[in-house]
């Protein structure tokens, strides 16, 4: 039985409680044999000018990729760099020898681009009141890296 615990609000991110989280998280995954392999990957996407245009933000889980975030600058929409980003995202994933993809968008943003790319939907949360609907994708690989 626990003792009497205070929860408390840390404000801001604080790295060291999502990593003693994420440590809490890893012992009990491998206890069950299934430890979190945790690879961190962030992606830039960058003109000729140097500017940052866009980025992919995302790690292994449990042996699929999670993309957390996926942006492309407003004037740099509309070329091409969203699927790059996801494409070089695939590719690492593949040789990482990961089953797949998966990630969540909104309605209003981007549903129509990840089936375009090949993703699947798999699951949403409803539209309520002014919260706006949030849309899971995956695309799983094959044994040969391709796509099923």
């Amino acid at each position: 039985m626990t003792k009497s615990v205070h929860i408390e609000l840390v404000e801001g991110e604080n790295a060291l409680l999502t990593g003693a989280v994420d440590a809490i998280l890893d012992e009990a995954a491998k206890e069950q044999g299934r430890p979190f392999e945790g690879r961190k990957v962030q992606l830039r996407a960058v003109d000729a000018d140097g500017k940052m245009v866009g980025g992919l933000t995302g790690a292994h889980l449990q042996r699929w990729f999670f993309v957390k975030l996926l942006a492309v600058s407003p004037e740099a929409r509309g070329g091409g760099i969203g699927a790059q980003l996801l494409a070089r995202a695939e590719a690492m994933a593949r040789e990482d020898g990961l089953v797949g993809i998966y990630l969540d968008t909104f309605e209003f943003q981007a549903p129509r681009f990840y089936l375009r790319e090949g993703y699947r939907e798999i699951g949403r949360l409803p539209k309520i009141g002014d919260a706006p609907q949030r849309i899971w994708f995956a695309k799983e690989f094959n044994d040969t890296g391709s796509t099923t």
